[in-house]
């Protein structure tokens, strides 16, 4: 059971993950550099990663909770009102990444800091998110489930910022062989 949710979602948020790597190639050398309304990676393409990455994890909750049925009569409304949330919240951090690749090879100081700044406030806003749904999940389906919704969550969620982060170039380098 592990090995199998260890491989699905490893292979899950490479696939997903790629794009975005291919994405920060339009900085090599010799690339045609974005326009200011040209992004790196559309909207369209960044909101059908998203969707497939949420879809392959409520799959992998589903594969890992052991639910019943009344169990699960009661959890998935909640953990759709979840999503529903973080999905808001995550569009705060979406749309950070999506400036900072927007603006890669320009970002000035007070840039960096105020995009440092807003994915640090998406991680305290999906922090309390989840502590809010603690206790209403536990109410659902008891405190056992609960947490191990909240481990896998947990889990799913550090993988795939693991996954993004690695193909995210420090802000620092953008500069390199420049004048600093």
């Amino acid at each position: 059971m592990k090995r199998k949710f260890l491989t699905a979602m490893t292979a899950g948020t490479w696939l997903a993950f790629s794009a975005l790597a291919g994405a920060q190639s339009a900085d090599a050398p010799g690339a045609a550099a974005p326009g200011r309304d040209q992004h790196v990676i559309s909207s369209q393409d960044l909101d059908l990663l998203r969707h497939d990455i949420r879809s392959q994890k409520k799959q992998l909750i589903a594969q890992n909770l052991t639910l019943t049925d009344s169990d699960a009569t009661k959890f998935w409304p909640i953990y759709d009102k979840f999503t529903a949330e973080l999905v808001k919240i995550n569009d705060k951090k979406y749309a950070a990444l999506q400036d900072y690749a927007d603006r890669w090879g320009s970002v000035t100081d007070d840039q960096a800091v105020a995009l440092a700044k807003q994915v640090q406030e998406v991680d305290v806003q999906a922090a309390q998110l989840r502590a809010k749904y603690l206790p209403i999940v536990t109410q659902a389906i008891g405190g056992k489930k609960a947490a191990t919704f909240t481990q896998l969550e947990r889990r799913i969620s550090m993988l795939i910022d693991l996954q993004l982060a690695s193909k995210i170039p420090l802000v620092q380098s953008q500069n390199q062989g420049q004048n600093q």
